[in-house]
């Protein structure tokens, strides 16, 4: 039997070259993991997220933990191992119309540079994929600790002037630049630094499905690198 050999490309984006790990093959069964997500019971998601979650196979990271191992010394410089903090099932469900000002907008996961975040992509029609973002006014791409208490102030400022129409944000706007965009890919993995401006590239049109089946399925993780 052949291995399972995913490919692992890494990326530099924006001014500040960020790197970003883009794992094609990334899981040796997708289809389980989809009929996984079939039998799952989804709810809410938590902060901020726009959509469903649901608990993963229990076997999940034992079956990736390779690949990871390997973006994590390769493409952040880490040691090979890294601790969850939090992963699940995702999928995008919330209209346009009923976003939170704070959906519409980038956002970050942590401000801590060894934090990792791991979005893998698990419809085989390949949608909607994931944006990085330049803030204009600052021209942050990541918000660590220092920069923290500034961009908020600035966004605050900007938002309280004008805030944003109702949608998922998938380019250029008044604040922010779209520095790259990584194309969702079945069985595809993208892992970029939580701390870097990002947001799920979401078309106006996309369906929004709940079902696992026919909706954005998702498996969003993160990660405490060492």
């Amino acid at each position: 039997m052949t291995q399972h050999q995913p490919d692992l490309v890494t990326l530099r984006i924006g001014t500040e070259a960020q790197p970003i790990a883009v794992i094609d093959g990334f899981h040796p069964d997708p289809e389980a993991l989809r009929a996984a997500a079939a039998r799952a019971r989804f709810e809410p998601g938590r902060h901020h997220y726009p959509g469903i979650r649901a608990a993963l196979p229990p076997d999940y990271f034992a079956r990736t933990n390779a690949a990871i191992a390997t973006a994590l010394r390769d493409v952040f410089g880490y040691g090979a191992s890294a601790s969850v903090i939090d992963a699940s099932f995702s999928i995008v469900t919330t209209a346009p119309d009923q976003l939170t000002v704070a959906q519409r907008l980038p956002h970050v996961d942590a401000v801590d540079a060894n934090r990792i975040a791991l979005v893998h992509y698990l419809d085989p029609a390949g949608g909607d994929g994931t944006a990085f973002f330049r803030h204009r006014e600052t021209g942050f791409e990541t918000i660590d600790a220092a920069r923290s208490p500034g961009y908020f102030a600035s966004l605050d400022r900007a938002l309280a002037d004008a805030p944003p129409t109702p949608g998922y944000i998938r380019g250029d706007t008044a604040l922010f630049e779209r520095t790259a965009a990584i194309d969702a890919k079945y069985n595809r993995a993208v892992l970029y630094r939580s701390a870097l401006l990002h947001s799920g590239a979401i078309a106006p049109d996309a369906a929004l499905a709940d079902d696992p089946l026919r909706g954005r399925l998702t498996v969003t993780a993160f990660l405490a690198a060492r």
